[in-house]
């Protein structure tokens, strides 16, 4: 499989890792959740994020999982790996099992431990030399969750200081004006820019310069086609092809139960077996449940409207 570089584009899926009822790894929902990624047009994968529960496996696991997903997906699309850990030591070893085995780049965030522009730039600079220089990786932004803010001009110095920073994960929020200062640097490498939260501003991103989505979504047909409408240049269809999912994107991404909802709905849609979540992980209610059922009836009537 080729490396990933800054010409990446279209919709890299945040994967979810299947579990059985009992909490042990799925491997053989993992094969029919890759198939059904595949049907609906993803171009790339994203592994170990922090919607898979990363951090609830093990390392052994951690490559065991990657490993069944590269061998189902036989170098169809490029896979991306999340290596953010605490120490470099633990970055490197992942870094280079999967890269061994196959994967096109690694994803790293920032510790919530960096406080300044300097120690966020300089922990880039470290990183990238703990995972070798030939090693592509993806700058994830996600200050929600790390608590770390970079900005553009900090995002600027580490494309700038690292050939091997091939694309940033965007998801900021809100970061539509990031999104536009970043593509108004003229002097900046055009690195690909790929944005998160579950797609809920990928309209407005598209049409701020973004070139796809590296998130998660229950329908991932919706941000494919979106991306698709865009670059086919019919930024209204794209917008009513939106439309049509945005109460149920909005609802999957509440903090606590989004993935919960997330693994619902792709266990009703026959992806995966169980919708269990490692513990500790929330559980869905009867009313929510309820109210899933009916944003999922209603969508189906939107989507006919549209053709």
């Amino acid at each position: 499989m080729a490396k990933l570089d800054e010409t990446a584009k279209g919709v890299y899926i945040i994967s979810v890792t299947p579990f059985t009822d009992s909490g042990a790894l799925d491997l053989d929902s993992t094969d029919r959740m890759v198939d059904f990624y595949m049907e609906k047009g993803v171009t790339g994968f994203t592994l170990l994020g922090m919607m898979g529960e990363a951090p609830k496996l093990t390392l052994a696991e951690s490559r065991g999982f990657v490993q069944r997903v590269l061998k189902r997906l036989n170098g169809k699309v490029p896979v991306v790996v999340g290596a953010s850990s605490p120490g470099f030591a633990s970055m490197a070893e992942l870094t280079k099992a999967v890269m061994d085995d196959g994967a096109a780049g690694v994803m790293i965030a920032p510790p919530g431990t960096l406080k300044t522009d300097d120690q966020i730039v300089t922990y880039y600079e470290n990183a990238a030399e703990a995972i070798g220089s030939t090693t592509p990786f993806v700058v994830q932004d996600f200050p929600q969750s790390t608590n770390v803010f970079m900005a553009p001009a900090v995002i600027a110095r580490i494309i700038k200081a690292l050939p091997s920073c091939v694309m940033l994960k965007h998801e900021d929020w809100p970061g539509l004006a990031k999104l536009s200062a970043l593509r108004a640097m003229k002097d900046l490498r055009r690195v690909s820019i790929l944005v998160g939260n579950g797609g809920l501003f990928l309209p407005e991103e598209m049409e701020r310069g973004a070139d796809g989505a590296m998130t998660g979504f229950v329908y991932p047909e919706m941000m494919v086609d979106v991306v698709r409408a865009y670059q086919a240049a019919q930024p209204a269809r794209a917008r009513d092809i939106f439309d049509a999912y945005l109460p149920l994107a909005r609802y999957e991404q509440q903090p606590g139960p989004g993935l919960a909802i997330r693994k619902y709905v792709l266990q009703k849609r026959g992806v995966i077996a169980s919708a269990t979540l490692r513990k500790p992980g929330p559980k869905l209610a009867a009313i929510d449940i309820a109210e899933i059922e009916n944003m999922i009836a209603r969508q189906g009537k939107r989507l006919q409207e549209i053709g």
